[in-house]
């Protein structure tokens, strides 16, 4: 019997691709809005969960976890694969999931959030701001070239890969990133939004 699955969530945050990933997995689950506008985030009670005061946090059972790709990885590795949504354990594919995931989050990611504390500051061009811009550009092409061989980022069937991906870029192209220089990203981005369950509100 599974265990139940619970999101702990905020609308428009880094909960949403989990939301997103539940939905694209078709997982029965329960969600917890927690008010990180009023401070929920930070009770002892949400703490116990997540030491980082942060959604998303996910339970499996009693067992939470944090981090949104943490959370994305695993549902893949646990659920995706018999779906078709993942590369099964031990393939070319699945070290390349691994890879261009953490790419987005890790490489890619930083220069989203050098922009984003640009823009908070009230200063979205200054040298931070625009050598972010210029950074995502240049990360950019390396995805849009790997696009120009193929439909989807594993190649000709959609994955979560795309979904993890493609939720970073989305975000960073809200900030500002030349997502529209590169017209292979642009259109395989315009294709990962258009899925249904990336119109769960989250």
């Amino acid at each position: 019997m599974s265990q139940a699955i619970v999101l702990y969530w905020h609308p428009m945050s880094s909960a949403t691709p989990v939301a997103c990933a539940l939905a694209e997995l078709g997982l029965p689950h329960e969600r917890v809005k927690v008010d990180i506008t009023t401070g929920e985030q930070r009770r002892p009670a949400f703490l116990a969960l997540n030491p980082n005061g942060k959604v998303p946090t996910l339970t499996v059972g009693d067992a939470p976890m944090f981090e949104a790709l943490a959370i994305e990885l695993w549902l893949a590795e646990q659920h995706g694969v018999q779906r078709g949504l993942w590369p099964k354990a031990g393939t070319p594919a699945q070290l390349q999931a691994f890879s261009w995931c953490t790419w987005a989050y890790v490489t890619y990611g930083a220069q989203v959030m050098r922009r984003q504390a640009a823009i908070d500051k009230g200063t979205p061009d200054d040298d931070h701001g625009t050598a972010a811009l210029q950074a995502m550009d240049q990360l950019l092409a390396v995805l849009d070239e790997r696009l120009a061989k193929q439909a989807w980022m594993l190649g000709e069937a959609y994955s979560l890969v795309d979904l993890c991906v493609g939720s970073v870029i989305g975000y960073s192209a809200y900030l500002g990133a030349p997502v529209n220089k590169h017209p292979h990203a642009q259109a395989w981005l315009a294709r990962v939004q258009a899925r249904p369950a990336m119109q769960v509100e989250a």
